[in-house]
């Protein structure tokens, strides 16, 4: 880990079904934060921050966005999938 934190890493999760998986007293708060969500998307107030989307995580994949990365001009986010 003390390699990874010389270079600060972070690494950010949130798993959006925990009000519900868990039941929690505000579970009506995820319905009305993901309507409300879903009604800023669909009249483009708001918008993604994909940059780009290289696919399942494997070598070749990594290592394209970390080219891009070491650009210094990537904008958005880059994702790999598959984890």
């Amino acid at each position: 880990m003390v390699p990874l934190k010389a270079k600060s890493l972070s690494l950010h999760w949130e798993f959006m079904f925990t009000r519900s998986m868990f039941e929690t007293d505000d579970m009506i708060a995820q319905h009305q934060l993901l309507t409300r969500v879903a009604a800023l998307i669909d009249n483009h107030t708001i918008k993604t921050t994909l940059g780009e989307h290289y696919g399942a995580i494997t070598a070749a994949n990594l290592q394209k966005a970390h080219r891009q990365l070491e650009t210094g001009r990537a904008v958005g986010k880059i994702v790999l999938e598959g984890f």
